[in-house]
């Protein structure tokens, strides 16, 4: 996803450079990043800190290729729960960010409350988690599994 002009008035075109080339790539040097957008490398290391500070960039970390580690198995799953008060909601929220297999949460408006995407080593491993973990968070009423048959596109922002 490429950014295109000013989001609000805090960011400009060079801030939004500095975004997009570090989204690609992490860990340019602060020489190369400053080339790439134009600017020379103190302005750069300044603008970089701001964002930093401001928490349009909230830290770096490697991409893990989850296949070579074979956990190549992904389910979404499709959570009710039987109680959508604001307690129950955090009650669930927290419960979720305990489960190391839950690699990603979304509250959704629709037909059921969470969907959950889930990575295992195999629909075994899979199955465990579900019948342990998910369905033993607080207030879940049911579940509904859907397994990915291959990753079209996963490109995180």
């Amino acid at each position: 996803m490429e950014l295109k002009g000013p989001i609000n008035s805090q960011l400009d075109l060079f801030d939004l450079k500095i975004i997009e080339h570090l989204r690609r790539d992490g860990r340019l040097p602060v020489t190369e990043l400053a080339q790439r957008v134009g600017l020379s490398k103190s302005p750069c290391q300044v603008r970089l800190k701001r964002l930093v500070e401001q928490g349009y960039i909230q830290g770096f970390r490697a991409v893990i290729d989850p296949v070579k580690l074979g956990l190549d198995h992904v389910a979404f799953v499709e959570v009710t729960l039987s109680d959508t008060t604001e307690a129950a909601l955090r009650r669930f929220n927290d419960a979720v960010r305990n489960i190391p297999e839950i690699e990603e949460c979304h509250m959704i408006a629709g037909a059921f409350d969470y969907l959950l995407k889930v990575r295992t080593r195999d629909i075994r491993a899979y199955r465990q988690v579900l019948g342990e973990a998910i369905s033993s968070l607080p207030h879940v009423a049911s579940s509904s599994t859907h397994v990915s048959m291959e990753a079209v596109k996963d490109d995180a922002f």
